[in-house]
């Protein structure tokens, strides 16, 4: 009877333990419940930055998950067009894609406040607006229409304004302008008499060079000198007025998503800050080392003058105005946008700007 009776309680306090332990820590995923996903990107394959980008994120989630869940990146054009990603992570065909949110306007026009507004927020303005104002509630509101999940999952900092093959001396410059430049920012320059093109980063170049367009935006020093866009144009034009803080996203399939643990889950949400950080440190310390390398090779680096800033960004403010009556959710993005950027933008210029300025 002893015998039997320490037995019994032997194997209670055994379970309880393990029910305990199994509490704290949850169980590894067996191997016959590993997850593998596909994540398509509008990025060409390994692309510094951009497409590192993503591949960041992934190894993330591999690592985080101790293989529990597996995603393999495609770049653009391996398994679907740069610009086909929405379309083919909405429908399943993969569970994730890595992309800028600008370049859906076509399926909702609410969508471009998501990546970057001209003369809106900085990179940091963006991060607090997402995680702090209500900005990625919206996101998600906004796309749920689409059966997807967005993260930001990237920021390259501010832009500069592009290469250009003809002098930008004033606004009249501006008439007739084919310039590759997509979003919000292509809307202002049309209203400001050019003509906006939306390409894919593999056909900048070649659309530069034969004079398909007389100018182009891509991002930074550090992207611009990988697609080698100093061979193509004369002109290197600051400050990116149109891309102040450009957030990239992950967007997530939502069925895939849901289909998931909740420790999965969270472990996709941690990945994507984690990648939103690291790319714009990256940015950072790679865009002044392209820098150097173009003043070597004496690029001609040009100021927009004043007067066109001030034209643009008069512009700006009666697209984003315009854009506001689409409809109600635009309404919606566009109010939590701006009253967020009144509000934030004077702190900036006393803390950021104001310790910038003290040096001068």
């Amino acid at each position: 009877m002893k015998n039997n009776r320490r037995k019994f309680f032997k194997t209670i306090g055994l379970a309880t333990a393990t029910s305990i332990i199994g509490g704290l820590y949850p169980r590894q995923v067996s191997a016959s419940k590993k997850v593998k996903w596909k994540m398509v990107t509008s990025w060409p394959k390994n692309f510094p930055g951009l497409g590192a980008g993503a591949e960041t994120l992934a190894n993330y989630i591999n690592q985080l998950s101790g293989g529990s869940l597996t995603v393999k990146v495609f770049g653009a054009g391996e398994l679907v067009p740069p610009l086909g990603v929405f379309d083919y992570v909405s429908s399943g065909g993969a569970q994730m894609g890595h992309s800028g949110a600008y370049y859906w306007k076509g399926k909702t026009e609410a969508a471009q406040f998501f990546s970057s507004v001209p003369f809106g927020m900085t990179a940091q303005e963006m991060n607090s607006w997402l995680y702090y104002g209500g900005g990625l509630k919206l996101w998600e509101e906004v796309y749920k229409y689409f059966d997807l999940i967005p993260r930001p999952a990237g920021n390259t900092g501010v832009q500069m304004g592009g290469w250009f093959n003809k002098e930008i001396n004033s606004t009249d410059d501006l008439n007739g302008l084919k310039m590759r430049i997509p979003g919000l920012g292509g809307e202002v320059l049309a209203r400001a008499g050019g003509t906006p093109f939306t390409l894919a980063g593999s056909e900048i170049f070649t659309s530069l060079q034969t004079g398909v367009i007389d100018a182009t935006e891509w991002v930074g020093p550090y992207n611009d000198r990988a697609f080698g866009l100093h061979k193509a144009a004369q002109y290197y034009y600051y400050p990116g007025w149109h891309e102040p803080g450009p957030t990239l996203e992950c967007i997530i399939n939502r069925q895939a998503y849901n289909k998931l643990s909740k420790q999965l889950q969270k472990i996709i949400d941690i990945a994507c800050k984690a990648a939103n950080i690291d790319m714009l440190s990256d940015y950072m310390a790679k865009n002044y080392q392209a820098l150097e390398y173009f003043e070597k090779e004496k690029v001609s680096m040009r100021q927009f003058p004043r007067e066109v800033l001030v034209k643009l960004n008069k512009i700006s403010d009666e697209v984003l105005l315009d854009l506001s009556y689409e409809n109600k959710i635009s309404k919606k993005v566009y109010d939590s946008y701006t009253n967020f950027l009144k509000r934030v933008r004077p702190w900036t210029l006393i803390s950021e700007d104001g310790y910038l300025s003290s040096l001068k």
